[in-house]
């Protein structure tokens, strides 16, 4: 009887991994076709063991943005409400989409989240909250900070650019836009530890508008003013 249930979990588990990775493909070939995406610090991305991919939101669009280019298996979060939509809550959750509700605290996702990332999956989390209005990178929620120091698991910040000209949360379809996408050096969670998870949300708030304005002035964009918007 284990025998038989360690086989099915082995089956489950190849099944899992060869749909996701098909669709994977599907994903690559659709951005390609409309956003040339261009990717740069997958050097940064842990070759094994789980981890936490913290980005920024600029659009709908953004999961795909941030895993096409990493050749490891990734979980993503979304509402629960998406989930109730006939046919389209079973697709998503196929590809390891998990639900989550919005403004309280949830602790089955915290536990499907902690299991994913033991299980040496990549999490990607937005913790901005929504997509940018303007293109520009808000203060980064601590909500998260508690699941890296309870997981372990070292923290990659990622930026993506070009996804809020591709399709701004105004604009009711995308268009075809040049999309950068940069991964920045892992933080080991005893970061959050030794900062606390308030200071190091806006350590990382920092992090990431460094690593935009580095990659705006690189290919050759303006990079955004935030004088205004110290933390």
């Amino acid at each position: 009887m284990k025998s038989l249930k360690s086989l099915i979990k082995t089956v489950k588990k190849i099944v899992s991994f060869t749909w996701y990775f098909t669709w994977c493909w599907a994903c690559r070939f659709f951005c390609v076709l409309f956003f040339q995406p261009t990717s740069s610090g997958l050097v940064n991305i842990p070759k094994k063991g789980g981890f936490l991919l913290i980005s920024n939101h600029q659009s709908f669009l953004d999961p795909l943005f941030n895993a096409t280019p990493i050749h490891r298996q990734l979980c993503y979060v979304a509402r629960d409400t998406l989930f109730e939509i006939p046919f389209f809550g079973r697709f998503v959750h196929s590809f390891n989409v998990i639900p989550i509700k919005r403004g309280q605290a949830d602790l089955a996702a915290m536990k499907t989240f902690l299991e994913k990332l033991k299980g040496n999956f990549g999490l990607v989390l937005y913790p901005e909250g929504t997509r940018t209005s303007d293109g520009k990178i808000a203060e980064i929620k601590p909500g998260f900070c508690l699941l890296a120091r309870r997981a372990n698991v070292p923290i990659i910040p990622a930026v993506i650019d070009g996804g809020f000209e591709s399709w701004p949360r105004h604009r009711k379809f995308y268009r075809p836009y040049k999309v950068y996408v940069t991964y920045g050096k892992p933080i080991p969670p005893q970061t959050i530890v030794e900062m606390g998870d308030r200071e190091f949300a806006k350590h990382l708030t920092r992090i990431l508008r460094g690593m935009q304005t580095e990659l705006k002035l690189k290919v050759g964009r303006i990079p955004f003013n935030y004088e205004d918007d110290k933390i």
